[in-house]
């Protein structure tokens, strides 16, 4: 697999060039914005905002723009504005820094998985040891039944479809609530609290403040 390293800083882009690389992937790096944009053989990008000719914002549009490469935003910027952006403007994931090699790579290889594997639209999606069958509307844990209220299975079923990315509320109004109301979203908190209980993990439904949820498995 084709990592693209976009990342100005020489000591972090040749760690993470040397790691990834003792883990099999093949990688090349770019140091400004225009070199990234010149070059179109990666499988996934790793990109940082800070760039010394261009916003890395820019350089995510434009790479979204031309293809449906899989892109991860690493980056020192963590507040929400960013972060929503830069979901908003196609990236797979965003990862701040400083960070951990190990969650990189858990990373690369969850968007790469969610891109090349396409789903029977009617095919249970498994999440672990959670199972959500959309044909049926039943979700089961470790073999047991879960009872979901209507929009708790919605809601589960859109976090489970895309296990791992983040979903943005709005996104989530939008999709289980049909609604594009962009003030206070309290009542996806509720349901979030309900299907924690229900799910007996807190950890299932990850949330990133001012940004939205995603649905991981519990380490």
């Amino acid at each position: 697999m084709k990592v693209l390293v976009v990342e100005d800083e020489d000591a972090l882009a040749e760690s993470l060039l040397k790691g990834l690389a003792r883990e099999g992937f093949e990688v090349t790096r770019a140091a400004t914005g225009e070199a990234a944009l010149a070059h179109d053989q990666a499988d996934v990008v790793l990109l940082d905002l800070r760039l010394p000719d261009m916003d890395g914002l820019d350089v995510c549009r434009e790479m979204r723009a031309r293809s449906a490469v899989p892109i991860i935003i690493v980056s020192a910027r963590g507040e929400e504005a960013d972060r929503v952006v830069g979901l908003e403007l196609g990236a797979d994931d965003y990862i701040v820094k400083p960070f951990g090699f190990r969650e990189v790579v858990a990373r690369i290889r969850a968007v790469t998985r969610r891109a090349t594997q396409p789903r029977d639209e009617h095919e249970p999606l498994v999440v672990g040891s959670l199972v959500v069958d959309v044909r049926t509307r039943r979700t089961t844990l470790d073999g047991r039944e879960l009872a979901l209220t209507p929009k708790e299975f919605d809601l589960l079923a859109l976090l489970a479809a895309d296990a791992g990315a983040v979903l943005t509320r709005n996104h989530i109004l939008h999709e289980v609530w049909q609604t594009d109301w962009y003030g206070p979203t309290k009542t996806i908190d509720v349901h979030v609290a309900s299907l924690r209980r229900k799910l007996g993990d807190q950890r299932w439904i990850e949330t990133l403040r001012g940004v939205g949820f995603r649905l991981v498995v519990p380490e």
